[in-house]
């Protein structure tokens, strides 16, 4: 039996004590006494001894605090960028097994909702308050500084994890993570909104909101670790096997401790990377297109009783084309890019299935209470109108073309692409409803499904659960299912109210009126209120559209009758305009009451810290002086070089025999630059994008001894993006000129580092090897100096 404290049950021979009660030694965790609503839970005060002879005396009990009598372990799956119209458990096209096992047992909720974006979602999932109370209004890359935004997760919003890890669990967290500020995510720290801070004792996994599948940024608690070398390697795998060994560890060594797991994958978010075995289980199945794939999915929707029998299917959205309309040759390239990506959701559900059964494997799975959540948002339409061969084309405001895309249709998925899909598909996988991730304002954005399974407190399941649910209901639901009360101060700091509402009073009456009432929703100017079945909303913005929009004042208000109306297909501003007007006002209010307030729209150019206002670790400097050994350092906490003219001066030594490898490098395969010694010759590659390389190099290799070599880049000006003219020189002397056409403006990597001595995960360079192991620099380097105007 697990109980709350243990004691050892030893009586003091002797009173050689001082008149202190033992009563507080006695009390089993969970008795009336005892408050669990301050933690950690105060250690009782210990009595003093008087007595010289240990002999003579008996130790008291020992205090410990241990969860609750009966109380279940806990998973969260949650899957990414999977909209609620993908997976087979809910209609979709894409057969997910173990999702639908958990189905047949458990419970499906069809009613759900999230953010509409990554950061927000975990952030509001793992505390149970709004994502503006924890001020994660967005994600953490274009924070800004006001209340709300800000990044930056305040104490007085414990998360769960730490709620459950001072109430006797073992915590884990395992994946993706991207609830870090930006300026956090350095050697310097701080490390408080890092996961092992976070109230985990144990992470495996990247600290961003996207990695390269085939080579990650992976951390273990904070330090960073290359991926296991292993042939055929992929991230999902690998981060399936460390939580299905710490959980059997876990149990092994404490079998009466319950464990708390957070197993948030990569997938299905860009870069859609998945085995080639996988993505070939669907060639042919999306041959129909997107149109069809829809329509197909809404009717099964029904026919399974996902979606009432009275549901419309809305349009696509306008600047979507029709299917029908495209010619073969694009309408090949999407196959691929829809097969890919089912495949990637599809292996993903595996490893998933896999871990569920290395739970049941050591006799866990009956008192197991697990949440699988398809997605964090609705399907991602951020590929735009013909899908990318590399993601970042995306956040640099640049537009690929499907004539160049076409050739690369048999690597797609592969390690030589990072690719998104087509937004007409994210439309298709969202069905019944319109509308796509960042789309707060609709249920396509913001409605995903969510199965949940625990044999022990489930009297009966298969069934569907309609109650309107969002994810700052899992926490106080856990709370709840583990028999804990709310804290009200953690760790010294006294707490925000829990915002969300247990859902626990679903799961054995399905016909329960539902709790939670009023929810609004708002992303980048995309806003919306839900209140007792009534919907009003606004589109702003789409996915696809980065640059200004209109005013916010000048935005037009929708209105539906939800409990009618599934898929917000019927508009009812005109008849209603009452309605409208007072849930418009109750949406100012609750936007007001929770920090939403004021709405910035703006999107790419919150990227950039001085523009956002957010705080950058590099501040103002104009210089950054490097020494070997660091490595690993992300976009946010390095000097930012782009769009300005810079110069990198390397003391280095070359030992007998010459020396190569990288200097300095930032970025990876899909964009980024180099300073190296490529078969002894110092160079500069500059990579746009993975489409497009400039190099300057030097004509001999450096002979052994003591050597300066240094880069300087001259920018053209006039704008961002721009190319410029780069000199390399050897000891004061120039060795090398040439032209780089152009350059990144807003984002190099989201995953990919800046490194010295090395090349972390993909090689920015053409010629130096793969990996941190080939690329190391064969000689010395004593200090690299960055320069920028």
């Amino acid at each position: 039996m697990k109980m709350r404290i243990t004691m050892m049950n030893m009586q003091p021979k002797r009173t050689a004590l001082l008149a202190i009660p033992l009563l507080v030694f006695a009390a089993p965790l969970g008795a009336s006494d005892l408050d669990r609503t301050i933690l950690p839970i105060p250690e009782p005060t210990y009595p003093a001894y008087t007595e010289l002879d240990v002999r003579r005396t008996e130790p008291p009990r020992r205090f410990q605090v241990t969860a609750p009598a009966g109380a279940p372990n806990v998973v969260i799956i949650l899957i990414d960028d999977l909209g609620f119209g993908a997976p087979s458990t809910f209609g979709g096209p894409i057969p997910t097994p173990a999702f639908d096992r958990l189905a047949a047992s458990g419970l499906r909720y069809n009613n759900f909702h999230t953010t509409a974006l990554c950061s927000p979602t975990r952030v509001a999932l793992k505390c149970g308050r709004n994502h503006h109370t924890a001020n994660a209004g967005s994600i953490m890359e274009t924070s800004t500084a006001y209340p709300g935004n800000t990044g930056a997760i305040p104490n007085r919003v414990a998360p769960l994890a730490e709620m459950l890890r001072l109430n006797g669990y073992s915590t884990g967290a395992f994946g993706k993570w991207h609830e870090t500020a930006a300026w956090e995510t350095s050697v310097s720290g701080p490390f408080d909104r890092w996961p092992t801070r976070q109230g985990f004792d144990k992470f495996y996994g990247f600290i961003g909101g996207e990695t390269d599948q085939w080579s990650p940024l992976i951390y273990d608690g904070v330090k960073k670790v290359n991926p296991p070398k292993k042939e055929h390697y992929h991230f999902t795998e690998d981060m399936t096997d460390q939580a299905i060994n710490w959980v059997k560890a876990q149990q092994s060594m404490t079998p009466d401790k319950p464990f708390f797991m957070y197993f948030a994958t990569g997938a299905t978010h860009a870069p859609h990377h998945v085995p080639k075995e996988w993505i070939e289980k669907f060639k042919g199945k999306f041959d129909a297109g997107w149109d069809k794939v829809r329509q197909a999915t809404f009717e099964r929707q029904k026919q399974l009783g996902i979606i009432p029998a009275n549901t419309q299917l809305p349009p696509r959205p306008e600047d979507l084309a029709a299917w029908d309309s495209l010619p073969e040759d694009q309408r090949r390239l999407f196959r691929r890019q829809a097969e890919v990506f089912a495949g990637f959701a599809a292996h993903t559900d595996q490893e998933v299935g896999r871990l569920v059964e290395a739970i049941s494997d050591i006799g866990e799975l009956e008192n197991t209470l697990i949440f699988y959540i398809a997605g964090d948002n609705g399907t991602s339409a951020e590929g735009g109108m013909v899908g990318m061969y590399n993601e970042m084309t995306y956040f640099n405001g640049v537009q690929e073309k499907v004539e160049d895309l076409i050739p690369l249709i048999d690597k797609w998925g592969s390690e030589e692409t990072f690719p998104h899909m087509a937004a007409a598909w994210a439309v298709a996988f969202d069905s019944p409803f319109k509308w796509t991730k960042q789309v707060a304002s609709d249920f396509g954005g913001t409605r995903n499904g969510m199965v949940v399974h625990w044999p022990a407190g489930i009297r009966q399941g298969g069934g569907i659960r309609s109650q309107f649910g969002h994810v700052i209901d899992i926490a106080p639901t856990i709370l709840e299912a583990c028999k804990l009360p709310e804290p009200k101060v953690v760790n010294g700091t006294p707490q925000a109210p829990i915002e969300g509402t247990s859902l626990l009073y679903s799961f054995n009456e399905a016909e329960a009126p539902e709790r939670h009432n009023t929810q609004y929703f708002e992303m980048f100017g995309n806003r919306a209120i839900y209140r007792d079945g009534w919907l009003a909303r606004t589109i702003h913005r789409a996915p696809w559209q980065t640059g200004m929009q209109k005013p916010l004042t000048e935005d037009v208000w929708d209105l539906y009758h939800v409990r009618e109306d599934f898929s917000l297909a019927n508009n009812l501003a005109a008849t209603h305009p009452a309605k409208l007007a007072q849930l418009q006002a109750l949406f100012l209010t609750e936007a007001a009451r929770y920090n939403v307030l004021p709405i910035d729209d703006r999107t790419i150019e919150r990227t950039n810290p001085e523009l956002a206002g957010r705080p950058d670790l590099m501040g103002g400097r104009t210089s950054l002086t490097l020494y070997e050994g660091m490595e690993g350092m992300l976009e946010n906490t390095f000097i930012n070089v782009k769009n300005r003219s810079k110069s990198i001066t390397a003391e280095i030594e070359i030992p007998a025999g010459g020396a190569s490898g990288a200097l300095l490098v930032q970025g990876g395969r899909f964009g980024g630059w180099s300073l190296h010694l490529r078969d002894g010759k110092p160079a500069y590659e500059y990579n746009w994008l993975g489409l497009e390389r400039f190099v300057v190099e030097g004509p001999a290799p450096l002979p052994p001894g003591k050597a300066t070599v240094r880069l300087d880049f001259t920018y053209d000006g006039d704008g961002v993006g721009k190319g410029g003219r780069a000199k390399l020189s050897v000891n004061g002397r120039q060795v090398a000129e040439g032209r780089i056409g152009r350059t990144q403006p807003n984002l190099f990597s989201a995953d990919e580092t800046a490194d010295v001595g090395l090349d972390n995960q993909t090689p920015v360079a053409l010629g130096i090897g793969y990996g941190p192991g080939e690329t190391k620099f064969t000689g010395r380097i004593d200090r690299i100096l960055v320069e920028v105007e």
